[in-house]
């Protein structure tokens, strides 16, 4: 079908560029043509999202020219330490995949990874970020359609299966915020071997699922969804959205009536176990299948006459009278937040948008009424109420029980004089989203559809919609497709020139008209920790909160924010016993890399100091870690046991680890001789510790980064201990043995490290015990160390204790002159004049931790690191640390893969931030 504008007439096209003569079109007038256009797509296809942000925090946009597919993301700019949108990178494979054909619909699945992108002839195509957000691999490639009825008008992933930590409000008492967590329940149906699945509803009115099999190929089944006549089942908009009772589908046919559906989809066999198929035979793929539960509950669509003066109620007389002026232009299935383990049990809605052509010019005024009105019904269940004269009827008759049947209940209609583009449920259910023409966006109480307009209850806080946080009045209105962040904080426009904009949440903590609101400031601050919380539940990616932390929030706030934090996982932040704890902790390694991130101002200058002590636990935690992995992945029978890229690995992380406890120990020595004039004198001593920062007093006070150093050093001679048994050849022998002497080599031998921290943890515990703290006051002053970077009080006297004690007793043990004459530089903690040459002219691999020789090319903002374009060779750059890795893709060994994927780092760095390819491989998987 052609759209409205196509045979309009471009007076640009008659008499040139529009600053020629003057007589091109003026820019009302093209905005107005933008904006018909897009309601033209909006109301001849429901799948027409042309932008999309997904929650790893990769955004899809397709080009002005509906040929491509490009992604941009947030990314912290090594050069400055701005966040920004990233440069727009091609997606080539979508292109050729498509043959040409225009490209009308982006969807990403539920964990962000696979995007399914639709044109116009109904082919769909599915694709996978397999190592950076900036690159794809295929995953299926677009079937061809024979008719124009195999287009799509709804679409929907199916969820994967596994539950997650949610957060329903934040609630004061007794002036403290208080957060309530529950674990949410999977939504089904799910797939059986938890792979891809994609459910679609066609113009023609059939109803398919496409979904991956075990072994990566793709296959499809579809059904007739039952209508009374082919005129009923020709669609136009369709809307999806799974419940425990099924999936629910609302359906609009060029007949103006909407329909109701639910949907079973049954999979045989239900479960999918590998282990159990048999050998010989060739394995059976679970097979799905359709039940419709109950189908078709119809309503009609009428749009009403529309309110006089004041707001009156629209002519009942009118109700009836369809208004053709009105089209629909959008339609969406809405289910409550759920605020319990059960789920929610109040009932969905179904929501539509009509609008009405908009005005061409100023000197041809559109019809009189709202620009747009918004629909809403609610599913409800009826019982059959049958006449008086049945109850005359025999009992047995009477006795027979009427099921109670689904019905539409309409609610009260939502008038705009302005036209709707978008409505999003976003920020977890809990706010309903309107934007409009103008690129304004409006938030909403799904429960009630009352505006937020602020805080009402500065006492109860669901989402930041509702503390006050709201978007900036655009002024040039330019938005026409739009997709709102993760944690919708931010979010992202689409113009008609095809060019992204950013928009990023405001709010005015606590201050206006010159006063200040401490209650306002409180709530913003306990809004952003339940949308931080919900996201590290979830897995979903927060680097649009810490956009806003960084760019809104002081240097006090941030840490208001942080101790929040902490508070509301919970963390507790005492690990003097329960150290394994520590390995599997889900939320520590997210608050470290929030902290570490709040401090790192650019590449070429050292971190805050509390930025520093959070960033060197993150990089102690994934040593730590590392170890025990490598001695997991090298047991049983194996034809090489010792990978070599593994090795190198471990080699990188084993010279780091040395490195980084030898620097500790040279500034203890620093310290001791420092504040030998004062120890004798307990209150100088005090004192002169309050106007001292010490990373290596931290990194030992702290029982989670002590915790951490005594995991490395149990790695450390466990892989010493290894080598004498170790099954090694080539590079293997070669690496492994360069592990053994570094080992040997080291200044302070790992046996005398752990006495020495033996003797650090004596020191922590009896200064506790003297202080009188037990284990429910230890946490108090471990997250002071971890949070502030600050010394308490309560263990003064543990820093006395090692610095004339536990330090001059260490002498004996190491060579100090060694240690005094190490390069440190590398590590990058230092601000000495070596660091910042090795800063600017070196890089680590943050992973294996090997040095990357940096080549510098003069750009518009001064330096830049240079791509490597070897084929093979993959450079990525962490969004958020913006540190770097490098490797081959695909790995050389399953080995190495395997430790790669287990530690987490085949998509995102040790801090958690996304990688993005730098070495120009984006076509990779074509």
């Amino acid at each position: 079908m052609p759209l409205m504008m196509d045979d309009s007439i471009n007076v640009d096209d008659l008499f040139g560029e529009p600053t020629s003569l003057e007589l091109g079109l003026p820019p009302s007038a093209s905005s107005a043509r933008g904006l018909a256009q897009r309601l033209d797509e909006m109301r001849l296809l429901g799948c027409c999202q042309k932008i999309a942000w997904s929650k790893l925090g990769c955004i899809a946009y397709i080009s002005q020219d509906s040929l491509r597919v490009k992604v941009r993301h947030l990314q912290c700019r090594p050069s400055d330490g701005k966040w920004v949108l990233s440069d727009e990178t091609p997606l080539m494979p979508i292109t050729e995949a498509h043959g040409g054909h225009a490209l009308t619909h982006l969807s990403w699945n539920e964990a962000g990874s696979d995007l399914a992108v639709v044109d116009v002839t109904g082919r769909v195509s599915v694709y996978h970020i397999p190592f950076a957000l900036n690159s794809v691999n295929g995953l299926r490639q677009p079937a061809f359609s024979p008719d124009d009825g195999s287009q799509i008008v709804g679409m929907m992933w199916l969820n994967t299966q596994r539950s997650v930590h949610a957060f329903y409000q934040a609630a004061k008492v007794q002036g403290r915020w208080a957060y309530s967590p529950f674990r949410r329940r999977p939504i089904g149906p799910f797939h059986p071997a938890n792979k891809a699945a994609l459910l679609c509803i066609t113009r023609s009115g059939s109803m398919k699922l496409l979904y991956q099999n075990p072994d990566g190929r793709w296959d499809d089944i579809s059904v007739d969804l039952k209508s009374t006549s082919y005129s009923d089942r020709m669609l136009s908009h369709a809307a999806l959205v799974a419940t425990q009772n099924g999936i629910l589908v609302a359906t609009y046919s060029i007949c103006q009536k909407i329909r109701f559906y639910r949907v079973q989809i049954n999979w045989n066999p239900p479960q999918w176990d590998p282990a159990q198929q048999p050998k010989q035979t060739p394995p059976q793929f679970p097979v799905p299948s359709f039940r419709f539960t109950h189908s078709k509950v119809e309503t009609s669509c009428t749009v009403p006459g529309m309110p006089r003066n004041d707001g009156e109620e629209p002519d009942m007389m009118q109700q009836s009278v369809s208004n053709p002026l009105y089209s629909l232009s959008r339609l969406d299935i809405f289910l409550p937040a759920s605020d319990n383990a059960a789920g929610t049990t109040a009932n969905p809605w179904i929501v539509a948008v009509f609008s009405t052509p908009p005005q061409a010019t100023p000197d041809h005024p559109g019809p009189q009424g709202p620009a747009s009105v918004i629909v809403r019904w609610q599913l409800d269940t009826a019982t059959f109420t049958l006449h008086p004269k049945f109850d005359e009827m025999a009992t047995k008759r009477n006795s027979t029980q009427m099921k109670p049947r689904p019905v539409l209940r309409r609610l009260e209609d939502i008038y705009s004089d302005r036209y709707v583009i978008s409505v999003d449920q976003i920020e977890y259910g809990n706010v309903v989203a309107i934007t409009y023409d103008d690129s304004s966006v409006s938030f909403y109480d799904p429960k009630t559809m009352a505006l937020f307009n602020g805080v009402d209850d500065a006492n109860t806080v669901t989402g930041l919609a509702q503390a006050g946080f709201h978007y900036a009045p655009d002024a040039s209105g330019q938005g026409q497709h739009v997709s709102f962040s993760p944690s919708a904080c931010a979010a992202v426009m689409l113009d008609n020139d095809g060019q992204t904009h950013l928009k990023v949440m405001e709010h005015s903590y606590g201050a206006e008209n010159g006063l200040y609101d401490e209650n306002k400031f409180s709530a913003a601050i306990a809004s952003f920790t339940l949308a931080f919380c919900r996201g590290c539940g979830s897995e979903v990616n927060t680097d649009d909160i810490l956009l806003i932390l960084i760019q809104q929030l002081s240097q006090d706030a941030q840490i208001t924010f942080i101790n929040e934090v902490y508070r509301a996982l919970p963390i507790n932040c005492n690990f003097t016993v329960e150290q394994e704890k520590l390995m599997n902790h889900p939320y520590i390694p997210k608050c470290l890399s929030v902290q570490a991130a709040l401090g790192f101002a650019d590449k070429y200058k050292p971190r805050s100091f509390a930025s520093s002590v959070s960033w060197s636990i993150l990089q102690l935690r994934h040593a730590a870690i590392l170890y025990p992995f490598f001695f997991q992945y090298n047991k049983g029978i194996q034809a090489e046991p010792h990978d070599p890229d593994v090795l190198r690995m471990m080699l990188g992380n084993t010279r780091w680890a040395l490195d980084f406890s030898l620097y500790i120990l040279n500034e203890l020595f620093d310290l001791a001789d420092e504040f030998e004039s004062v120890s004798a004198d307990q209150e100088a001593f005090s004192q002169k510790l309050k106007t001292t920062n010490s990373l290596a007093l931290i990194i030992l006070l702290s029982s989670m980064s002590r915790a951490f150093l005594r995991f490395i050093c149990r790695g450390l001679r466990g892989i010493h201990a290894g080598y004498t048994n170790a099954s090694l050849a080539g590079d293997s022998r070669l690496q492994y043995a360069e592990i053994c002497q570094a080992l040997d080599a080291t200044p302070a031998r790992i046996d005398v490290y752990e006495k020495f921290l033996s003797a650090v943890d004596s020191a922590v515990r009896h200064a506790y015990h003297g202080a009188g703290f037990g284990d429910t006051e230890r946490p108090g002053p471990e997250k002071e160390l971890l949070v502030n970077a600050r010394i308490p009080p309560v263990l003064v006297a543990a820093v006395s204790t090692i610095l004339r004690q536990t330090v001059p007793g260490l002498k004996s043990d190491v060579d100090r002159m060694a240690i005094y004459m190490h390069d440190y530089s590398w590590l990058g903690f230092g601000s000495d004049r070596r660091s910042e040459l090795y800063r600017r002219t070196r890089e680590v691999d943050i992973i294996k931790k090997t040095p990357i020789r940096m080549t510098i090319a003069q750009g518009s903002n001064g330096p830049q690191l240079g791509k490597q374009n070897s084929q093979g060779v993959l450079r990525r750059r962490c969004v958020r640390c913006c540190d770097v890795s490098e490797g081959t893709y695909p790995p050389r060994s399953v080995l190495a893969f395997r430790m790669i994927f287990k530690l987490g780092h085949l998509r995102s760095c040790i801090c958690g931030g996304m990688w993005t390819l730098e070495s120009g491989l984006n076509e990779v998987g074509k």
